[in-house]
Formats: C-alpha cells, structure tokens, sequence
C-alpha cells in the first residue's frame, strides 16, 4: 500500500468520499493528516485502516460518537473487551427498536390499504386514517 496519498487516492482505496474524509478530519474521528508545504493532504496506511474501520462502523448503522469510542478503544488493544461488547450491543438494541417500530409502521399502512382503491377519494380509508389519528391500530408509531 503507498504511503502519502493524496486525498483522492485515499478516497478511491476506501470507497468514502472526499468531502466525508475532511468531515472526519473536522470532528476528529480521522486525525489531521500532515500536509505539504502546498497544503495538500498526504495520508498513510494507519489513515487507510482508520477509514476503513469508520466506513464498515458507519455501514453497520453505529453512530458517529459510538464509532468515536469504538476507534479510542480499539487504540488500546490490551484492555477487555466488555465495553466493546455494551457499545454493540446498545446499537443492536437501537436496531431491534427500529425494526419494532418499522414493522408497527408496515402493519398500519398495511391495514390502512386493504380496502383497496374503490370509490371515491372522500370515502378512501387511507385519507380517512391519515386525517384521523384515532383510527389507526397502533397509537405509537
């Protein structure tokens, strides 16, 4: 792997793009890379696995200050694992939180819908439920 790419070339070996990495630059998930006497960017191989590791984290959906512990914590490799462990299991529990609430929201979109498109719009169920929160089956979606 080369050493001093430009932002570009990292940008293209890590597949983020180029204003996300100056983003993580600016809110420090990515350390200040050191930079030419033109002020151009050169980053190395710990800036390449750094970005990587951000990128997957931000794939799994972990938010931006999970992925800001993880990232301290994965810098001191010889402490436990355990609050790894809660940082991933809080997330999966926010994931089983939202899948709750999107399977809610599915069920009464669903229910709204089986009526089907007869008639006309004033009788139609889908505006009925949607100008009145009462009609719906699940009152906390």
């Amino acid at each position: 792997m080369a050493m001093n790419l430009p932002i570009g070339s990292l940008s293209r070996q890590t597949g983020v793009k180029v204003p996300t990495i100056r983003y993580y630059e600016e809110i420090g998930l990515l350390p200040a890379a050191p930079r030419t006497e033109s002020n151009r960017r050169l980053y190395g191989e710990d800036a390449v696995r750094r970005l990587r590791f951000i990128r997957h984290a931000r794939e799994l959906g972990f938010e931006v200050e999970a992925i800001r512990q993880l990232l301290a914590l994965a810098d001191q490799p010889d402490r436990p694992c355990a609050e790894v462990d809660g940082i991933a299991r809080a997330h999966l529990a926010e994931i089983d939180g939202r899948i709750a609430r999107l399977t809610a929201l599915r069920a009464e979109v669903s229910r709204m819908t089986e009526s089907g498109a007869h008639g006309r719009v004033g009788d139609c169920r889908v505006i009925q439920v949607l100008a009145d929160h009462g009609l719906c089956g699940h009152p906390h979606h």
